[in-house]
């Protein structure tokens, strides 16, 4: 019994070193998490400020068909531009610079393009909105109760005089 009574101190001793390490290590990963979960926050932060300012009108990228046409009008007008560049370069230079002015006029026309597109559909959509807000007053004012008219209700037997 005395050597058990020797052990069992020793392993008490023991026992609370390990945790304390467990602690520390808790603490340095916790702070770790925090100052990323702060990183993370401030990037929230700037992220809904500048969704609310985008939140004032209709957005080209939250409308599907929109975001889609652009995407596609962007991909086309940059290879049109790579190709017919490429195509009118090729007898006046080297491979290597008709390959260049087919770059430099495929970013142009890719920009050029994507602006056009995103000025074309930001009348489209405003359109639309317009048309539908017309749509849903016209159905509102189908539903609406009929305002009876100011003067007394006409009897069935009276006669005008």
């Amino acid at each position: 019994m005395a050597a058990e009574t020797a052990e069992a101190p020793q392993e008490t001793q023991q026992m609370p070193a390990a945790p304390a390490k467990a602690e520390k290590a808790a603490k340095g990963k916790d702070a770790k998490q925090d100052a990323k979960a702060e990183k993370k926050g401030k990037g929230k932060a700037k992220k809904s400020a500048a969704a609310d300012a985008g939140a004032d009108g209709p957005s080209i990228a939250a409308h599907p068909r929109a975001a889609r046409a652009v995407a596609r009008a962007k991909s086309w007008g940059g290879l049109a531009g790579f190709v017919l560049a490429g195509y009118l370069a090729l007898p006046t230079n080297t491979l290597a610079g008709a390959g260049l002015r087919a770059l430099i006029a495929g970013i142009v026309c890719y920009l050029a393009t994507w602006a056009g597109a995103v000025f074309l559909w930001r009348r489209l959509v405003m359109v639309e909105l317009k048309s539908r807000e017309a749509q849903v007053a016209g159905a509102y004012a189908a539903r609406a109760p009929r305002e009876l008219s100011a003067g007394p209700p006409e009897r069935p037997g009276a006669r005008a005089s």
